[in-house]
Formats: C-alpha cells, structure tokens, sequence
C-alpha cells in the first residue's frame, strides 16, 4: 500500500529545516549503506549524530505523529529518527530493499521496518530526475511529490532513486515498525478507519453504523496487534 501523506510541512516550515539543512555539513551517503546497497548508492547524507539532524528530526516526527491520515495508514508503534540526505548532478541510489532490521543510532534499539518514508524537501521544479521509483503488486510507480508532502511505502519493496540531472533532490528518509505487521491488514484497517471517519461525518460518530464498524475495527487490531 503507497499512501502520500499531503503537507507534513507547510511551505514556512520547508523553507526553515531547508535553511538549516543547507548550512550543514554532509558526509558520503556510502558510509551507512549496507553491503549490497553500496554497489548503488551514490549521494550524500547528513550525519545522523550531528545536532541539525536531530533537532530537525525531532521537529518532523512532532509534525507527523499529529496527523491523522499518517496514524491511519502506519499504526506505528515505533518511529527510527529521521535521516537527511542529498542528490545532486549524477548522484542516485539504484535498485535495492532497505534492511529488514534497523539499529536506532542515538539508543541502540533494534527495530523491524515495516514501512518506507520518504519526506520531500525540495519543490520537484528544482531538480530534473531523482524520483522515487517503487516497484509493488500493481506495478512500477514513480513518485516525485511536492515539497512538504511525504510518500509511505512498504519496506518490502524494490525500489530506487532515479540519477539526478538538475539541481538537488533533498529529503528526510526514514522507517517505522508498525504495531500491524502485514501490508494487507494495514491496508484492511486503513479502508476500514477512513469508512468509519466518512460514517461520523454524515451520518455523526454515534449512529449505530458508525458505532457497529468502529467495534470491529478495534476488535480486528486486537487481533493483528503486536505491541
């Protein structure tokens, strides 16, 4: 399931993580990719350690943990922290799968990635190439959203960063475990909470459909849940 989540940042707040991010300084992307990535990952990467990734990252995760539509689709139960990083002329990062197990840099805890998250920092008509090429049950899609917007993808799947022509491609990148480990019950509980929102908008949160699906939505989690 590939979900945009629209307007993580506002174009204000854009333009503030990029003033910070622009002033910092960037290491090879090569130093943290694993052993089959680093045959085709060729950008650059702000230190995950370095203060602005941190207080950046930070910053971002306060944002999408209020929205509702991000809850909806991920379900999380543990975020990694943000990561940043850069495509200028030639750069890109081919073919591959993210790790199956990721290690938080700040406290060592191993986390599952379930999901994908790519958050676009630059406004598409200020690079050429650099789109985000995802590769799922329905086919090869190619995502380059505006700057702010974020696209959530699972884990699991094949994809790349086209070589970047023009200009620079610059987004937070990072991964989640969600509290439902399978895509297609996710995707089952999405459709079902998006219903159940629709519902208590017409017909209001009390009605006795309303009330009835939001019961098997709660009874269909504690069923799938791993916490």
């Amino acid at each position: 399931m590939l979900i945009t989540i629209p307007s993580v940042l506002s174009k204000d707040e854009v333009n503030q993580v990029r003033a910070h991010l622009d002033a910092a300084d960037w290491e090879d992307g090569s130093t943290t990719a694993g052993p089959q990535s680093i045959e085709v990952k060729r950008n650059q990467q702000l230190p995950a350690a370095s203060d602005a990734a941190q207080t950046l990252g930070k910053f971002i995760l306060q944002k999408l943990t209020a929205d509702p539509l991000f809850i909806s689709a991920a379900l999380p139960a543990r975020i990694l922290p943000p990561m940043f990083n850069k495509y200028e002329q030639a750069e890109t990062f081919g073919s591959h799968i993210d790790n199956a197990i990721r290690v938080n840099p700040l406290t060592q805890e191993r986390l599952r990635t379930d999901l994908s998250m790519t958050l676009f920092l630059s406004a598409p008509e200020d690079y050429d190439g650099g789109e985000l090429v995802i590769e799922d049950h329905y086919g090869t899609q190619t995502v380059k959203l505006p700057a702010g917007d974020m696209i959530l993808y699972p884990a699991t799947s094949l994809h790349e960063v086209t070589p970047v022509t023009r200009g620079a491609r610059v987004s937070s990148f990072f991964w989640l475990q969600s509290m439902i480990r399978s895509d297609a019950h996710r995707r089952i509980l999405f459709d079902l909470d998006q219903s159940i929102q629709s519902l208590s908008t017409t017909i209001g949160s009390n009605a006795t459909e309303t009330v009835r699906l939001t019961g098997i939505y709660h009874n269909l989690i504690r069923t799938w849940a791993e916490t």
